[in-house]
């Protein structure tokens, strides 16, 4: 909190918005920033904007990488991330799935990790922005009631971005969605 009052955030999807999307990622060595997302981000930093990464990592639950797979992952988007003057502020991962030890309040859509991490952070979730290229990024903000802007991408099916530009909103990159973040800073 500053000042004792919340401060809103960015919340961004992981695989598909930060980083190529290599379905089920367990290896450093195959993170790759997509273009413009550090930049993005760093923009964010000098905002003094929180980002916080809200992540599905149900290949856990599948078995095809452990969670120190994802942690080595993670750690080589935050050196990338580094290298270019950016940063995450915080990161939540769920590692389950329905059909592999049954339902939880964490994987998205479910909105457990941003409770969570408007708890620990100070964050108004009404405020904050849901960013992501698929719809469970951005149904969290209709049910907490901020700003959700799906990143239109490759793997984003056709009817995901119709139902986002009917009640929420689509851009065509991250930078796009951050500039929009940036711009509703009031």
């Amino acid at each position: 909190m500053v000042g004792g009052h919340l401060r809103r955030a960015v919340f961004l999807d992981r695989d598909g918005t930060i980083i190529h999307d290599a379905h089920y990622l367990a290896r450093p060595e195959d993170v790759r920033l997509l273009p413009g997302a550090a930049r993005a981000i760093r923009e964010l930093n000098d905002a003094a904007i929180p980002v916080v990464v809200v992540t599905n990592q149900s290949g856990i639950a599948r078995g095809l990488l452990t969670v120190a797979d994802y942690e080595a992952v993670h750690a080589e988007m935050e050196r990338q991330l580094a290298a270019e003057d950016a940063r995450v502020d915080a990161s939540y991962f769920c590692p389950h799935h329905p059909d592999f030890g049954g339902d939880c309040e964490c994987r998205k859509p479910g909105t457990l990790m941003y409770r969570q991490a408007a708890a620990e952070h100070g964050l108004d979730l009404t405020a904050s922005y849901y960013i992501g290229d698929r719809w469970r990024d951005v149904a969290p903000a209709l049910t907490l009631g901020g700003h959700g802007v799906l990143v239109s991408s490759a793997a984003t099916p056709p009817d995901e971005r119709e139902r986002a530009a009917q009640e929420a909103s689509v851009a065509e990159s991250l930078s796009e969605a951050v500039a929009r973040a940036l711009v509703a800073r009031a």
